[in-house]
Formats: structure tokens, sequence, C-alpha cells
């Protein structure tokens, strides 16, 4: 009943998770400097940075958020303010070794943090909170089951992380870390300006 609805989500989603933006940038970096694992718990994080989005807009808040300018003002600084801070902390710290072998102490701290990564990097976009608020707004009607619009964002979740743990496994392989890593601290400062290129463009979006 509900099938042509989701085919106009899934393409519309598929469309803006496959656009390069900061979520991208995040699991690029991680995959290439700390490998697949870093890679896939960073992109396990932005998977459950959407369920924010989904849950704010099934919970009615999404009509506070659409007319709240104040709010998506605070989100848009609150993002740019942390891509920026990615960026200046990547480029300061670029030109130690970067495939170095971590102990088995330190990764799952290093997961912790790679997740965290992955969640704030989604969870903080305004890009992501404009695109959730049309959808559920203007794509999926308003009487759809709740139930139904529940697996519709769990679909979302999902795909986004298995669509970044796939680009995860592929930078993150041993001849693509090794090419990229061969421009050593010019892959670094090139992610770093990128994050900062990013923050600025977040900066712009008008809310």
């Amino acid at each position: 009943m509900y099938w042509s609805e989701f085919i106009v989500i899934a393409i519309a989603h598929l469309i803006a998770v496959a656009s390069p933006g900061p979520d991208f940038a995040v699991v690029m970096k991680q995959s290439v400097t700390g490998g697949p694992r870093a890679g896939i718990s960073t992109s396990l994080g932005v998977g459950a940075g959407v369920l924010v989005h989904v849950s704010y807009c099934l919970l009615g808040m999404s009509i506070l958020l659409s007319q709240s300018d104040t709010l998506l003002t605070a989100m848009k600084y609150m993002a740019a303010s942390y891509l920026a801070f990615l960026g200046i902390q990547t480029i300061k710290v670029s030109g130690r070794q970067l495939l170095e072998e971590e102990s088995a102490d330190t990764r799952s701290f290093a997961f912790t943090q790679a997740f965290c990564l992955g969640f704030l990097t989604n969870g903080l976009n305004p890009k992501a909170t404009l695109f959730f608020l049309a959808l559920f707004a203007g794509v999926i009607n308003s009487e759809t089951p709740v139930r139904v619009q529940l697996y519709y964002g769990l679909y979302m979740s999902a795909a986004t992380f298995v669509w970044f743990a796939l680009l995860s496994r592929l930078l993150g392989s041993t001849q693509v870390r090794r090419l990229i890593l061969h421009f050593g601290v010019w892959f670094e400062r090139g992610m770093g300006a990128i994050l900062l290129l990013l923050a600025a463009q977040i900066m712009l979006v008008n809310v």
C-alpha cells in the first residue's frame, strides 16, 4: 500500500546520501587514516545520527524546528563550529605517522571516538535537518501510520550505514590507503581544508 511512497523516499535518500558532504568527508578521513574499522565505526555513527532527525520528525518537533529560525540557526552555528574544529585539528596534527598499529587497549576508545565523530557530524548537520523536514512534511503523507514512518526512518538509517560502510571498505583497503597516504601530510592538510570549506558552506545555508 505504501510502496510508491517508499520508492520516492528511497530514491531521494539515495541521492542525498551519495552527495559529497560532511559525512563523506569524515568517513573518508577516518577510513584512510585509521583503516576500514575506523571508517565503519564512523559510518555506524552517521547511520545513528539519521535516527536523531527521524525521531524529532516522528515526535512532531519538526513543526517547531520548521517554524523556529533561532533553533535552525543555532544548529547551523554548532555544526559549522564542529567541522571547523575538526578541520583545524586535522591540519595541526598533519605530519604524524598515519599507518601506526593500535594496541588492543586503545581500540575500544578509538571505536567510541569514531562513532561519536560520525554521530555528531550527521546529527548536527543543518542540511540533513532540512532534508528530513522536507521529506516528512512534503513527501510522506500525514495519514501514513507512525509505524510505517518509523520503518522508513529505520531503512534510511540502515541504508546510510551500509553505503558508508561499503565506502569505508573501499577507501580503507591497503592498496587505496597506501596510494592516498603516499601524499602523507598533504592528504591530512587537504582533508582539513575540505572540512573548513564545508564549515563555511554550512554557514552560508539559508535557514
